[in-house]
């Protein structure tokens, strides 16, 4: 029995789906995508460079800022080929493994940003509540094991998820995904099997990763909020919160699109096949674009030292 559900998964091949009801378009639809990939992929490689390259900006809030970069690029790239792919060449077909390895990367790289983006409100915590103590809680050699811890939560947690997929039987013929990449609750719902392990397993991982750090961001931010408002003045208190817009624009950017997608995909099934493209569309794309817009807006070192990268390229 289990050759036969390893030779069937082997040979499984998925179709992936680009915004449906709207095919004779995917040309004109993939413009506006390529410009957002664009903007992603230069602008988190922007931040990226010039946080490497600027000296100034060697500080643990910046060190942060890059793991957010490089997480929203890894983010970009692991779906870009199978999303313009479907709409400039109608690529549909995908192979059991490459799909694995796809969602793989996709949810592996999600579960990173959520790390991410907890340990920059621990920074954000720390600055506030104890500035004088800053630098020495904040080390580079803790900045390099926390990176470090994220790699290896994120591995941990999502190691088990394709093994589960390969021990299940799928149907025989090619099997038609909502998505245009793919997503773990998509994909294991296509199975001819129980999926129960599956189910419960995917939901434990959600909660211990992404819910789990939202609950410590909002723990985060109202110890946060407690230590601003004893601040004795108005002045200082609006400094304070502040430093923290950045990233709560990043977070609310990141978590929306992530709590939309788990609703649909649990609660929506009624709801027109286009809605769920759209949602999955807005997780996938919005924050890469969005992170490094908010951050060279409201932080006036970021946009200097970016700058000052793109006039040394210039002369260059």
């Amino acid at each position: 029995m289990s050759n036969l559900q390893n030779t069937t998964s082997s040979s499984v091949i998925f179709l992936l789906t680009g915004v449906p009801g709207l095919e004779a378009f995917h040309t004109w639809i993939s413009i506006p995508f390529c410009f957002l990939y664009a903007t992603a992929v230069s602008g988190n490689s922007l931040v990226l460079f010039a946080i490497i390259t600027q000296p100034s900006l060697h500080e643990p809030m910046y060190y942060f800022l890059s793991m957010l970069s490089a997480t929203d690029l890894g983010l970009s790239v692991s779906t870009l080929v199978t999303m313009l792919g479907i709409f400039w060449f109608n690529a549909r077909e995908i192979s059991f493994n490459a799909c694995l390895a796809q969602m793989f990367f996709l949810h592996f790289f999600s579960v990173v940003e959520s790390s991410v983006l907890l340990a920059m409100s621990f920074d954000r915590f720390v600055a506030i509540s104890n500035p004088l103590r800053y630098a020495s809680v904040l080390t580079d050699s803790v900045i390099i094991r926390t990176g470090l811890g994220i790699v290896a939560r994120a591995t941990v947690s999502l190691f088990p998820l394709p093994f589960l997929l390969k021990r299940l039987n799928f149907c025989p013929g090619k099997i038609l995904l909502s998505h245009s990449f793919c997503f773990h609750a998509d994909v294991m719902k296509r199975a001819c099997a129980d999926i129960t392990v599956n189910i419960i397993y995917g939901l434990y991982v959600v909660l211990s990763t992404v819910g789990f750090d939202s609950l410590l961001i909002v723990l985060s931010y109202t110890l946060i909020l407690h230590t601003v408002m004893s601040l004795a003045s108005p002045r200082e208190r609006i400094r304070a919160l502040n430093t923290c817009v950045s990233h709560i624009l990043a977070v609310l950017v990141f978590y929306i699109p992530v709590i939309g997608v788990s609703m649909i995909h649990r609660f929506g099934r009624h709801l027109p096949p286009v809605v769920h493209a759209l949602v999955a569309y807005v997780y996938l794309v919005v924050p890469p674009v969005l992170n490094p817009i908010i951050y060279s807006v409201k932080s006036k070192p970021i946009r200097e030292a970016m700058l000052r990268v793109l006039r040394e390229k210039r002369k260059g």
